[in-house]
């Protein structure tokens, strides 16, 4: 994949869309997303399969280039309702119950799942796969109705997402955490409160979330450990024609419960 230099930066597009408004763009994000896993030895995963580009509570996050042809991270958003568990229901139910619960009551106000985060080797470096887009992920979500996020997060992620606004949920697991033996990985439940306020972000995080929610669509210049990328953002979703988060939440009608078909050994947190 070629990636576009200007003045020493690369130019990509962040687009955020509703999974069902663009089944297209949602095979690329899934064929990039398993070239980077298979690179890295994965080959079962359950978050990569496609059952979420039917999911009328998915949203995706993904970065382009400015033409749409090559495809170089992405990540989702799953509201809690509509056709299927959250990616970390499917993943902690099995070991703790709870989850489905906890889950529950706070979808009633409107919750969801930063989910499926991944970068190519192309851009790897420039913070794509770690910080642009998970406060991209955040911006949006109060456009979905969303109060609340979670996130399943490996160990090397935790400290980004407490920057963000997350803390660790203690109420499920032991304290907050699941252990995978067979993929030797800590897992750790993290919720972020109040997507909107961002009381707990870091002054530089919260800031540059509100500055993307101001934003909108259009090209910011980011820095990450002095490099920079310049990054075309449209978060508008389409102002999102035809979302009703009410319905979504009932499509669940009531709590989750455990998927028994789901294999443990398919499951890896990203």
């Amino acid at each position: 994949m070629t990636l576009i230099i200007k003045n020493g930066r690369p130019v990509v597009r962040l687009r955020a869309f509703r999974a069902i408004d663009d089944p297209e763009t949602c095979l690329r994000f899934i064929k990039g997303h398993e070239h980077v896993l298979t690179a890295i030895g994965v080959k079962k995963v359950t978050s990569s399969k496609d059952e979420w580009m039917y999911n009328p509570a998915a949203f995706v996050l993904i970065v382009e280039s400015l033409d749409g042809e090559n495809v170089y991270g992405g990540a989702r958003i799953h509201v809690a309702g509509g056709t299927q568990s959250l990616p970390i229901e499917e993943a902690t139910g099995m070991m703790d119950e709870k989850i489905f619960d906890l889950v529950w009551s706070y979808a009633q106000n409107g919750t969801g799942e930063g989910c499926g985060l991944w970068n190519s080797r192309e851009i790897a470096g420039y913070g794509i796969g770690s910080i642009f887009l998970t406060r991209a992920a955040i911006a949006i979500a109060p456009k979905i109705g969303l109060h609340t996020l979670f996130a399943l997060c490996a160990p090397y992620t935790v400290n980004l997402t407490k920057a963000v606004g997350y803390r660790q949920e203690t109420g499920v697991g032991n304290n907050g955490t699941f252990y995978y033996p067979k993929l030797d990985l800590l897992a750790t439940t993290m919720l972020l409160d109040d997507v909107i306020n961002l009381p707990t972000a870091s002054e530089e995080d919260r800031d540059a979330i509100l500055a993307l929610r101001d934003l909108d669509v259009g090209p910011r210049i980011e820095t990450l450990r002095s490099k920079e990328i310049e990054i075309h953002y449209d978060l508008s979703l389409n102002d999102l024609k035809d979302w009703d988060l009410k319905s979504i939440i009932n499509m669940a009608k009531g709590p989750r419960t455990l998927n028994k078909n789901i294999n443990p050994d398919d499951v890896i947190i990203l």
